[in-house]
């Protein structure tokens, strides 16, 4: 790789003269900075950065700005350039990317707390300028490329950082291809024995797979040349490693289970061709019924757009047919890049922020992870509000909704509007009244019933979801709490209670409790544990407090920790 090969792919591209010679003067103050460092491989360190900003340039991701960010992004770490020399030379915009880097640091997988403030670093990063990100996750995708020069210890923990951190932000970012690219390197570091065990059971499969689907790519272009469908390609698709053994999880590690081992994927020029080929494949081929699902008409919430359907083909084979037009073909592929590319008024004015209708998760984040203090509240949160598969249900006008899975229908009308949520009285789901605990599913039309007067229960919190609708019921109780607290009368003697917790047995338990108690100023005067072998053990506390108002804020508060399935109180 070299610069002249880059500046020869952007020149393809019609980038203009000036954003070459800026991109052009970034490599040159790079090569100057990172001149006689060396790469663990043993190449120049230049070549990391020229490779960061050709992977930015394939995913059609032409901003200069980004580019030479790209190849400046080591300098103020590994080298000692000063942020402000970078601005006087490149401007503002490429230095506060390279801040933007900067501040990210080496992402390391060094405990749960470490963790937890490089995830918050992220999304950050991302709700204010999407870009250092997105050369941030470049920079990842050639350290992986060159991680079997690591040194072993080491290769293990950046695998998994890049599973458990980089590859979800990938996929949520719509990026599918680097995220399936992504979860294939870091495979055999991460998982060697379940690696090993995949490819040497899946590799005649795949083999036999591509050789039938060759025989079914004639007929399928026969009958769309009929029906005047123009096929911009019919091409080959082929699972990725790791997302087939996560699937495999799934199905008993059978591989026989596996129906897109190897799908084809149809190209078309518009929208009204994906389902004219749609009919053309299920007239070839009887479709499965339950196995049909329209992307278009409903897109994921990270932007994918596709018609899948899956057909008892040739030889009565169970195959998978993925049908998207070109333009949804390069979203799927890049996500947030091919976005950018696809905007018809090019860069925003101030850097790149997300859009709001498809990526507004970012900045939900960003909102609730300001509210969520305690490292243990804060992954929980993000294993349902980010991490876990989303759904997206209707409202009775038709519009698309975005919720995790199991999401209920109070989680649903938080998400319409806080006053829906707190007047929510009752739900129908496709037009039938169900419970408000009731688990909803994707395509699920949802009505809230909703009472002027109604207020929220404290029973919601048992089954509600998203960390925005819990955060909303809990400041309800807690606005409960303090005018009852503003009608009580001060100075009264203590109040002294016995506090029963039933919880499961596990690490930092009483800590945690003990935390609580001091926050809440109140004094322990006896503690006692169930001295059996019970995994749910009894703690009992006799506590002494200031008022009643002060044990029932405590009460609330114990509710609250991680593992406590019950907290009873006796005033004494």
């Amino acid at each position: 790789m070299t610069i002249e090969s880059l500046i020869q792919n952007l020149k393809n591209k019609d980038v203009k003269q000036a954003d070459l010679d800026l991109i052009n003067r970034a490599y040159l103050t790079a090569e100057q900075a990172h001149r006689g460092q060396k790469r663990f491989s043993g190449e120049d360190y230049i070549i990391h950065p020229l490779k960061t900003a050709d992977f930015l340039t394939r995913l059609n991701f032409i901003d200069a700005p980004t580019i030479a960010a790209a190849l400046l992004h080591d300098t103020v770490e590994d080298t000692g350039l000063p942020l402000e020399k970078i601005e006087k030379d490149f401007g503002p915009e490429v230095a506060f990317l390279i801040n933007g880097i900067t501040k990210l640091g080496k992402i390391k997988y060094q405990g749960v707390e470490r963790r937890v403030e490089n995830l918050r670093k992220m999304f950050l990063a991302m709700a204010e300028d999407i870009r250092v990100i997105l050369i941030k996750l470049a920079d990842r995708h050639h350290n992986m490329q060159t991680l079997d020069f690591v040194r072993k210890e080491k290769q293990k923990r950046i695998a998994l950082e890049t599973l458990e951190i980089y590859t979800p932000i990938a996929y949520r970012l719509g990026m599918g291809e680097l995220k399936g690219q992504l979860e294939d390197l870091a495979f055999p570091y991460a998982y060697p024995d379940e690696h090993r065990w995949l490819m040497t059971n899946i590799k005649e499969k795949y083999q036999q797979r591509q050789e039938y689907l060759k025989k079914v790519v004639p007929m399928l272009e026969r009958e769309l040349k009929k029906e005047n469908i123009n096929a911009e390609g019919i091409n080959l698709r082929a699972k990725h490693y790791y997302s087939l053994y996560q699937k495999l999880l799934r199905h008993e590690m059978n591989l026989e289970k596996i129906y897109d081992l190897a799908a084809l994927r149809i190209v078309v020029s518009n929208i009204d061709q994906c389902y004219g080929a749609l009919g053309v494949v299920h007239k070839l081929w009887r479709p499965l019924p339950d196995k049909i699902k329209d992307y278009i008409a409903l897109p994921k919430p990270n932007g994918y757009q596709s018609i899948h359907t899956t057909v008892f083909c040739l030889d009565d084979k169970i195959t998978e047919f993925q049908i998207r037009t070109k333009q949804m073909h390069e979203i799927a592929e890049n996500g947030i890049a091919a976005h950018w590319a696809y905007s018809e008024a090019g860069k925003p004015d101030e850097g790149a922020r997300l859009d709001e209708k498809k990526f507004g998760w970012v900045q939900q984040l960003r909102e609730w992870q300001a509210e969520v203090s305690g490292t243990e509240e804060f992954l929980e949160s993000l294993k349902i509000d980010f991490f876990k598969n989303r759904i997206f249900v209707l409202t009775p006008k038709g519009d698309v909704i975005d919720l995790p899975q199991d999401a209920t229908p109070v989680d649903f009308a938080y998400h319409i509007h806080s006053e829906i949520g707190e007047q929510c009285a009752g739900a129908k789901v496709n037009g039938k009244i169900v419970p408000l605990n009731t688990p909803l599913q994707n395509s699920d039309i949802v009505e809230i019933l909703i009472q002027k007067n109604k207020k929220p229960s404290e029973g919601w919190l048992d089954f509600i979801k998203t960390t925005y609708a819990k955060n909303k019921v809990k400041k309800h109780f807690q606005k409960k709490l303090h005018s009852f607290a503003d009608r009580t009368v001060k100075n009264q003697t203590p109040q002294k209670a016995e506090i029963r917790i039933v919880s499961s047995d596990r690490v930092g338990l009483l800590k945690d409790i003990s935390s609580i108690l001091s926050s809440q100023n109140i004094n322990i005067i006896t503690l006692n544990t169930d001295s059996t072998d019970n995994p749910y053990p009894d703690i009992f506390i006799t506590i002494s407090a200031k008022d009643k108002l002060n044990i029932n804020r405590l009460v609330l508060k114990l509710k609250e920790v991680k593992g406590v399935a019950e907290v009873g109180c006796k005033l004494l």
